[in-house]
């Protein structure tokens, strides 16, 4: 089980929901905190239903199609709990895809490396302000805590990129560096 379970069992539990319910709060209100799309949003409903952590039901209002409604079991009841204690608890595994590039850098010349740096730097700089003027209002603290995590990452990201550039560029110059 991973996170992406203990946002839909969350959900859930808050109240019973169709697939297209979950999918618009989480890209409208949850897309600052998780990267989840639909078909991943769906194939884990599915995968959750099978292990019993979720109920199923079919339901129709009016001249609409039938809808699958999905509700938490008490195993998913149990299973978002534990959960939510191993996640608050255990950091986890952080990965970011720019460290497996740093590793090849030799192979560009620095002044292609300073470039996608400075252009990685203007994004993460975009990203922050996006964060930065998101209305406040209306969020619980979970959420805030949530948004306010993810925007100190990027602010940190954004520091380390900046001195790595330093870094790169002192070397290069004083030919310490390859």
């Amino acid at each position: 089980m991973d996170e992406r379970e203990l946002l839909l069992l969350g959900l859930l539990k808050i109240q019973s929901q169709h697939g297209y319910q979950i999918n618009e709060f989480i890209t409208k209100n949850l897309s600052r905190v998780t990267t989840m799309k639909k078909a991943t949003a769906y194939a884990l409903l599915e995968n959750m239903r099978k292990k019993g952590l979720i109920d199923e039901n079919i339901s129709q209002e009016g001249n609409r199609p039938q809808r699958k409604v999905y509700s938490i079991t008490p195993a998913g009841d149990a299973a978002f709990d534990t959960l939510l204690k191993t996640y608050l608890i255990q950091p986890g595994q952080i990965t970011f895809t720019l460290d497996i590039a740093l590793m090849f850098i030799g192979n560009l010349r620095v002044e292609e490396v300073i470039a996608m740096l400075d252009e990685r730097i203007h994004l993460l700089l975009e990203q922050i302000d996006t964060y930065e003027r998101a209305p406040k209002h209306g969020y619980e603290l979970g959420s805030r805590l949530a948004v306010e995590h993810v925007l100190a990452h990027l602010r940190l990201d954004l520091a380390w990129l900046q001195s790595a550039k330093e870094t790169i560029i002192q070397e290069s110059s004083s030919g310490s560096g390859k």
